[in-house]
């Protein structure tokens, strides 16, 4: 009975450090955005404008921002750091109850359109040999 008890300890510290380990090592997300020709300066001056300094209230730490183009669409591009995943929830969750920018939205959208199509969202670990 004592081994196994010792088992369960030594396990459930083992998932407590693993848990604590991911919640301090910081992740990277890269955010890519279908965007339209037609309103495409609409979506910078909204996304420059309004949604940078909104997301600063939210401590987001936007590293670069990149628009690609291809002959098939134009997609925005832009990656973050986070100090770990669960800032990033919290601060994503925030960020889109936030009525400045719900209103912002609707205030664009209804003037505008969409100014965004597909989004592709992907959370990013960096791997013990990724030069720094």
């Amino acid at each position: 009975m004592k081994k196994y008890f010792l088992i369960f300890v030594l396990f459930a510290a083992f998932a407590a450090q693993a848990q604590n380990q991911s919640q301090t090592k910081p992740v990277f997300q890269l955010r890519i955005y279908e965007i339209f020709e037609s309103n495409k300066h609409e979506f910078h001056e909204r996304f420059k404008d309004h949604a940078m300094r909104i997301m600063k209230k939210y401590n987001f730490k936007i590293i670069s921002i990149y628009e690609s183009k291809s002959d098939k669409k134009t997609e925005f591009v832009y990656f973050l750091e986070w100090p770990n995943e669960t800032a990033m929830k919290k601060a994503w969750e925030d960020f889109r109850k936030d009525q400045e920018w719900i209103d912002i939205k609707k205030q664009y959208t209804a003037k505008y359109g969409d100014v965004v199509g597909n989004i592709e969202d992907r959370i990013l670990t960096k791997v013990d040999y990724s030069p720094n």
